[in-house]
């Protein structure tokens, strides 16, 4: 009896069963070079929207006559379908990574940029009086006081944005450079189960897996809001005392 009629490990591809090890076993090296590609596409998109929301945020925080068309610009770029926007850079980028990773920038601003600027606008009063009474700078203040104490919505938006890039990769298949998209599309063309499964379910494991890296990574970098929520579970809440304030300057310094 064949191992295919016995439903054996050859047999699921031959019979194009949605589970199947064989496709596992021998596309591993396929499987691993679509995963990298995704991982880097979304990875260095989230640092660029990073690097390009800070100063947006810290800006419309700042001057408040920026602030309006900072959130009307990135909340525009928002509502352009994936398709469009990528169909869209193609003139300008070709076929290319940059199409991709471009457009996952654009995405993310909106993200990053609100979170950044609830953030920065959640600073206490008193915490940045403090800070300019300990001799610190505009600069210092915002380094050292303000964006420390923002971390809490920026991680979290930062969490948000990453999660929506993983999904909107797989999206620049359109162009060739989708990471797990790729496999994801072919397989759908051809109605191959077992690749569009496991492109598919490597997908939501890259994002869950983010998700938990960056939630800890938040967790590790303000232990202060874990204590916080503490005191409050025991205490109930309680407003900001000048004690706290300058606490909490402290540690953000």
């Amino acid at each position: 009896m064949s191992s295919a009629a016995a439903g054996g490990p050859q047999g699921c591809l031959a019979q194009n069963e949605w589970l199947c090890g064989e496709y596992l076993r021998t596309r591993q090296s396929e499987l691993l070079d679509a995963t990298v590609e995704h991982i880097w596409i979304t990875a260095l998109s989230i640092a660029i929207a990073l690097l390009l929301a800070l100063p947006l945020a810290v800006a419309a925080r700042r001057w408040r006559a920026a602030r309006a068309p900072a959130l009307a610009v990135t909340t525009i770029l928002y509502t352009v379908p994936s398709l469009a926007m990528f169909a869209l850079l193609l003139p300008v980028f070709g076929l290319s990574a940059a199409v991709v990773v471009t457009g996952l920038v654009l995405y993310s601003l909106t993200v990053l940029v609100r979170n950044i600027l609830a953030g920065l606008d959640a600073v206490p009063g008193e915490a940045r009086e403090a800070a300019r009474g300990m001799g610190y700078g505009s600069g210092r203040l915002l380094f050292e006081v303000e964006l420390p104490l923002a971390l809490p919505a920026l991680l979290a938006g930062v969490r948000i944005a990453t999660v929506t890039a993983v999904s909107l990769t797989t999206v620049g298949a359109i162009v060739g450079y989708g990471g797990l998209g790729n496999l994801i599309y072919d397989g759908m063309e051809s109605f191959f189960k077992a690749q569009v499964l496991a492109a598919s379910a490597i997908c939501v494991v890259l994002a869950v897996v983010a998700d938990l890296l960056l939630l800890w990574l938040q967790r590790a970098l303000t232990p202060w809001t874990r204590a916080r929520t503490r005191k409050r579970a025991v205490r109930g809440p309680s407003a900001p005392t000048a004690a706290s304030t300058h606490d909490l300057v402290g540690k953000a310094g």
